[in-house]
């Protein structure tokens, strides 16, 4: 798969976002989060945006993730609890990113209920890390995840649910769960636009 970067890829994926029928997840005892899937443009191919959680949070301690959590009752709607987390994460101004879309919910064994948000940003805006959530901040080209060789699949059951688990290694990080799932799906999307680029 070969993408253009920048504003065309963003705006055709985009418009493959809004054809699609989502997937929405409501299931009892679930809680509802959203993440932004940070989206960077420049001079260079499009890069993912990643977060490494610290020790100290309450879930997923040191994994990798993408910058979000738990919907509040004063967010207008999923895209503003994902640009609100984001900002209050690792300081990206919600002014800087350009939401383009929803991909399907997905539903982590532990009782969340994730709804990625989709985010342009044209390039890497000035940072400013809560350092009692986010232990480090780094950027993986779209590239690495769409090398076949550089992921691997599992299938574990939690609680009586089938999960499907990726797990791509970067070298530095392991990227999988929910996570390495929302890449998955995006690298769907992106298939799509790469067949309209070409």
């Amino acid at each position: 798969m070969t993408l253009s970067h920048g504003n065309e890829t963003a705006r055709i994926l985009s418009e493959e976002l809004a054809r699609q029928r989502r997937e929405t997840l409501t299931i009892d005892g679930f809680r509802q989060a959203a993440v932004l899937v940070p989206l960077i443009g420049g001079d260079e191919e499009l890069k993912l945006l990643f977060t490494r959680r610290t020790e100290s949070v309450e879930t997923h301690k040191g994994q990798i993730s993408f910058p979000g959590g738990m919907v509040e009752e004063s967010d207008a709607d999923l895209v503003a609890t994902a640009l609100r987390e984001a900002h209050e994460e690792i300081g990206i101004p919600p002014s800087a990113v350009h939401p383009l879309g929803f991909l399907n919910d997905i539903a982590t064994p532990i009782g969340f209920v994730i709804t990625p948000v989709v985010g342009f940003l044209r390039s890497r805006p000035e940072m400013h890390l809560n350092d009692s959530e986010v232990a480090e901040v780094f950027e993986m080209p779209l590239s690495f995840f769409m090398d076949s060789k550089n992921g691997r699949q599992e299938f574990r059951e939690v609680k009586g649910r089938r999960y499907e688990v990726w797990h791509y290694d970067t070298g530095k990080h392991i990227i999988w769960g929910a996570t390495a799932m929302i890449v998955r799906l995006l690298l769907d999307k992106l298939e799509t636009v790469s067949r309209i680029q070409r």
